[in-house]
């Protein structure tokens, strides 16, 4: 068996998605054949203690403390950045013009104007580069993707999806710093928006094609909160909900819904897709499960389907268990990363690059500038 090739894991960040990420770098060579190994050669953090102690638990061979001494490591091959949104930028510019292959924490950047020198800078270095929307990457929502493809579904009519949490509801919950950056304009851009609309939209994308225009409505119910760096109360900027329609260029409907303030959800992400022959929905918490209808089916029989994906036929579950016994959420990100060593060993872009990922930017920037503006917008890339 020929000798697999080292691929240096550079880390930046080392909350929760940065564990995500480690766990996937750590499995993916047991389950996938691939021509390339990832080594966990070095995290950064701030916090020189918690980066020691997270390199010690996860196996980093070592640990920084300033980001930009991962980039100009000779050592490191490829930065991963899982840091708040506001850093993603300069980080992944950085690495790029170091010649280093680039994979970033979604969403790519606080705003489609701060994403695109990240596309031009990966683009101009001619880095491999992809942006961790691993929703893709669930067994049965993959499968959606090829039911379509196939056209089992026919003409799409309706696209619809949401993902709410509950988890702000408190108005004594501070804003800013570790664990609550999210609820700080200035490290996320936006809230619900750029944080859990832009999965529903990368993997809409992905399923039912572009979106010509939106029209979008959104709220800030705790209008102040307790700013955890500066220990002054603030304005709250991010939105707390969002809900907005669209029309996609192949003439489907589309409906979003994402918000911090249904209670009873932690991270409740449905999809349902309508069409002409077919419909199919999915849900997070049953997340190893595709919801299938087909018009088809003899009448007396007609009905929804639920469909198990765990057989070794279905996408990705070869390199699981015996059919029948399912896998989680740890496994989306493990298959980006086989989908990113795969494409690399073969000299293909792997899906969402950087550039794909700045249609869903498009997006959320003209979500946002409708809730403004109370009117319908355009997206412009």
């Amino acid at each position: 068996m020929a000798q697999k090739k080292p691929l240096n894991i550079g880390l930046v960040g080392y909350g929760f998605m940065g564990r995500t990420h480690s766990n996937a770098y750590k499995q993916v060579s047991q389950f996938f054949d691939l021509e390339y190994r990832p080594v966990l050669k070095a995290v950064c953090g701030r916090s020189e203690e918690n980066a020691r102690k997270f390199a010690e638990n996860w196996g980093y061979e070592s640990f920084e403390t300033d980001w930009r001494k991962i980039v100009e490591r000779k050592d490191i091959d490829a930065v991963d950045i899982c840091t708040p949104n506001d850093s993603h930028a300069e980080i992944a510019i950085a690495a790029a013009k170091a010649g280093k292959m680039v994979l970033c924490e979604k969403p790519l950047a606080r705003t489609l104007k701060e994403s695109l020198p990240m596309v031009e800078a990966v683009e101009k270095a001619g880095v491999p580069n992809t942006v961790w929307y691993n929703y893709r990457r669930v067994p049965a929502v993959t499968m959606a993707k090829q039911l379509i493809e196939e056209g089992r579904l026919g003409k799409i009519f309706h696209y619809r999806a949401n993902f709410l949490q509950d988890w702000t509801i408190s108005a004594d919950l501070p804003q800013g710093g570790a664990g609550l950056w999210r609820l700080d304009a200035a490290a996320a851009g936006s809230g619900v928006t750029g944080d859990l609309l832009a999965h529903c939209i990368d993997t809409a994308l992905w399923l039912n094609g572009s979106i010509d225009t939106v029209t979008a409505m959104t709220e800030t119910f705790v209008k102040e909160r307790k700013h955890n760096l500066t220990g002054k109360v603030e304005k709250v900027s991010i939105d707390d909900a969002c809900a907005f329609l669209c029309r996609f260029q192949n003439g489907s409907l589309g409906l979003f819904e994402s918000t911090r303030y249904a209670r009873g959800h932690k991270a409740l992400y449905t999809l349902e897709i309508n069409g002409e022959k077919a419909s199919i929905r999915w849900d997070l918490h049953d997340l190893h499960r595709l919801q299938y209808f087909t018009h088809d089916d003899e009448g007396k029989l007609r009905g929804w389907r639920s469909i198990h994906v765990t057989d070794g036929d279905q996408p990705y579950m070869k390199h699981w268990w015996v059919p029948g016994l399912q896998i989680g959420y740890e496994h989306s990100f493990i298959h980006q990363v086989a989908d990113f060593l795969e494409n690399l060993a073969a000299g293909k872009p792997c899906s969402p690059t950087f550039r794909e990922a700045l249609e869903t930017q498009a997006v959320c920037d003209a979500v946002l500038d409708s809730a403004e503006t109370k009117q319908w917008q355009s997206v412009v890339l």
